[in-house]
């Protein structure tokens, strides 16, 4: 296909309309000259099938890279085994470690890449809304290894954000490399980032809905069967990697009684609240350190000095935590000590993430909330015996509502769920329980922990989809 052509494949220029029609009209009379899908979707989608090998690859590697720094760092061993730094024997020297990787993470931002700051999704939205999803390519070697130093130094992030990131800035490359217009760049972008998070999660479907919710911007099939396609081949690649387990091993969960499900719809309630709460926290944070009278590439130590501080207080809240969760969804975690801990994760995540370092929202968001449902779930069982209430379904509830009312990704949050867990007789609390909760975060807040960044720039970031 000649330029123009490429042009064309993803534009109304060249087809006929009449002008008699009004905007609406003729938009739908364009749409009927239009193939869903022709050739160049299918090259597309076999660039997908390779990105999605490229994708868990490359988060397999991350892995490893976190695992390789948590080992030195903390046991003085070289192994790349993923451990958590909470076993170490340090004492107070574990509060100069996060300071060490915040440094480098700040070197790195000043002198390689100022993009690599933050969590990976607002940037990469960015860059689809006003850069025609061209992503710089040394993001894609600067990003994973600015993210694997800090959490791999004991920062409370999760893997998942710097492997989207990674794995969309790896499809925006291959995009500008090949002959592609913004349309596809962006379709490859998204493709990489859902191919990411199904390696990290196991989540195919999610990670689609995900791409959908907050990187595509639309729902066409020229867009979603490559995404989809990616997704599906990380998810066989894992299967292979990993073994067939979920990200998430939880006991059975049984049926919910209708008296259950009004119980979990007040907890999505108080779970909007919460999610309002924490993302109006971290911009508060953020606003802060914006006053602080030194260079940004500074903030990530200062931030790292309270997250060492806390990590002698309570040392599950370094690094990753994906046991916490675990532990938490299994209702073996609950009573003070949880409430406890899931403050203690959430002043040191909000407070490292504000400073502007490396590292990933999801698994900090699914802790904390995940704590917060269980917490919720073990008072309305007191207060309520009757309604049969089960503290491990409130649990994943707290983890699904929470990342829904601070992402409004409403699908992906209820799917993502299930997918990590198999629990099919959550799903119908957690579509209940996820509603509620981006209904209250849309009365209280405009924004969410995705697009505040962005609109205060000044951009605007699509939310609904029109026919």
């Amino acid at each position: 296909m000649t330029d123009h052509e490429i042009k064309n494949s993803s534009s109304t220029e060249g087809l006929p309309v009449s002008p008699g029609l009004g905007p609406a009209l003729q938009s739908a009379h364009v749409h009927k000259h239009m193939a869903l899908v022709d050739r160049r979707v299918i090259w597309i989608s076999l660039i997908c099938a390779g990105l999605g090998c490229i994708a868990t690859l490359v988060a397999q590697c991350l892995s490893q890279l976190i695992g390789l720094v948590t080992n030195l760092f903390f046991y003085g061993k070289f192994s790349t085994a993923l451990s958590s730094p909470a076993n170490n024997t340090l004492g107070f020297w574990v509060i100069g470690i996060p300071v060490i990787g915040a440094l480098i993470v700040g070197v790195m931002a000043r002198y390689g890449s100022k993009a690599i700051r933050g969590h990976g999704i607002p940037e990469a939205m960015e860059q689809i809304l006003l850069n025609e999803s061209k992503i710089p390519a040394r993001i894609t070697l600067l990003k994973p290894i600015s993210s694997a130093i800090a959490i791999g130094t004991g920062g409370p992030f999760g893997a998942e954000g710097p492997i989207i990131a990674t794995g969309g800035a790896i499809g925006s490359l291959i995009g500008q490399v090949l002959e592609t217009t913004a349309m596809e760049r962006k379709t490859l972008l998204a493709a990489g980032a859902a191919a990411g998070m199904t390696a990290t999660f196991g989540s195919p479907i999610s990670a689609v809905l995900l791409a959908i919710e907050l990187l595509l911007f639309e729902f066409r099939p020229r867009s979603i069967i490559p995404v989809a396609i990616a997704a599906a081949v990380a998810a066989g690649l894992r299967v292979d990697l990993l073994g067939p387990a979920p990200a998430f091993q939880m006991p059975e969960l049984h049926p919910t009684t209708s008296l259950a499900l009004m119980m979990y719809l007040i907890e999505g309630a108080l779970l909007g609240v919460l999610a309002v709460f924490v993302t109006k926290a971290v911009y508060w944070i953020e606003d802060t350190f914006e006053k602080i009278p030194i260079h940004w590439m500074w903030w990530p130590a200062l931030g790292a000095v309270a997250v060492g501080v806390i990590g002698v207080i309570s040392p599950h809240t370094l690094g990753v935590g994906y046991d916490n969760i675990e532990h938490i969804l299994s209702g073996e975690f609950i009573g003070t000590s949880l409430i406890l801990f899931c403050t203690l994760k959430f002043i040191s995540w909000s407070i490292a993430l504000g400073s502007g370092t490396s590292g990933g929202t999801l698994a900090p968001l699914f802790t904390i909330g995940g704590g917060a449902g269980a917490a919720i779930g073990t008072f309305l069982v007191s207060l309520f015996p009757q309604a049969q209430v089960d503290i491990r379904t409130a649990a994943l509830i707290g983890m699904a509502a929470t990342f829904a009312g601070a992402s409004r990704a409403l699908l992906a949050s209820i799917v993502f769920a299930f997918e990590t867990t198999r629990q099919p007789h959550a799903l119908v609390p957690l579509l209940g329980a996820c509603s509620i909760s981006f209904l209250v975060s849309a009365l209280l807040m405009r924004n969410t922990i995705m697009t505040e960044k962005l609109a205060r720039r000044g951009h605007t970031v699509p939310t609904e989809y029109f026919a």
